[in-house]
């Protein structure tokens, strides 16, 4: 005999998941098929097999609020789905790649996703020049917060920010996102590591996994990055996911403007007169580039 049930994909590794029934019940899953994706946070329709104990995943429901990557074909690979707020994590060391950043705000934005910023290990001696290159993203909208490991305190903001939300936590190796979670949920246990002595971050995480927040919601860690390029068939064309180029294009004299060297281009102006931080149009320049890139990579030959 076999049980059909609905139930949220809450670990994926490989062709392995876990998923978690509505009663709150964890099994061990394997899709059904090669061609059957699932990535953290899906919703799912499984099959038990009482006599020999085993959990098929025969269909993924649909999803919303889903980020995806490029592979180096051009094409989109989901990250993880059915999530209402992504926070990009940055710190002092290793040392931050603020495009990363960038990227990840950007595929959030085309998909739909809330997005903020957090600067963890703010008690780091470089943490205050690191917030003031992150002050153009707040003045793009974005909300940047600061979290410092002597002060458990300074997690306050986040957490509202995260309550009745599915959050995932996004950024560089090495930035305290596992750290994080374990000071928000202090009962759960996750493998930390220190930094490398080259201060390149460690890859602590190697599966995306959610874990439910105390006052409601739940939030996913996700392995570290060193490199992170949005899923080009999802990324907004006009303005690449960026929310201040998308403020300013309307004062462009075309429709089509890419930004990149048109005339009468208002995104071009405002970089120019200071009114668009530099780094953050250096930033679109290079996703314009590498969507064009991967476009020609996707294409049919």
């Amino acid at each position: 005999m076999s049980q059909t049930f609905e139930a949220r994909v809450i670990a994926a590794y490989g062709r392995h998941a876990l998923v978690r029934d509505a009663d709150g019940t964890v099994r061990e899953a394997r899709p059904q098929g090669r061609r059957l994706d699932i990535v953290c946070g899906d919703q799912v329709r499984c099959q038990h097999d009482a006599q020999h104990d085993s959990t098929r995943i025969v269909e993924v429901l649909p999803r919303s609020g889903t980020l995806y990557r490029s592979n180096l074909r051009g094409a989109a690979e989901a990250v993880v789905a059915n999530v209402t707020r992504l926070v990009a994590v940055v710190a002092p060391k290793p040392a931050p790649d603020l495009f990363i950043i960038d990227r990840y705000l950007a595929a959030a934005a085309s998909a739909g996703i809330g997005a903020l910023v957090v600067l963890n290990k703010a008690d780091l001696p470089d943490a205050d020049q690191l917030a003031t290159e992150l002050e153009p993203l707040r003045g793009a909208g974005y909300t940047v917060l600061r979290c410092r490991r002597d002060e458990p305190a300074s997690l306050s903001q986040l957490a509202a920010a995260l309550q009745d939300q599915i959050g995932v936590l996004v950024g560089q190796s090495g930035v305290g996102k596992s750290s994080l979670v374990t000071r928000l949920l202090p009962g759960v246990q996750i493998a930390t590591q220190e930094l490398d002595r080259d201060l390149e971050g460690r890859h602590t995480t190697t599966a995306s996994r959610m874990y439910d927040l105390p006052d409601g919601g739940a939030l996913i860690d996700s392995p570290g990055v060193r490199d992170f390029a949005p899923a080009i068939s999802t990324l907004e064309p006009g303005s690449m996911g960026f929310i201040e180029v998308d403020s300013l294009a309307t004062g462009c004299r075309f429709q089509d403007c890419r930004h990149m060297r048109e005339p009468g281009c208002a995104v071009i102006a405002a970089a120019e007169t200071g009114r668009l931080d530099a780094r953050r149009y250096e930033s679109y320049r290079r996703l314009r580039r590498l969507y064009e890139d991967l476009g020609r990579a996707a294409a049919p030959r």
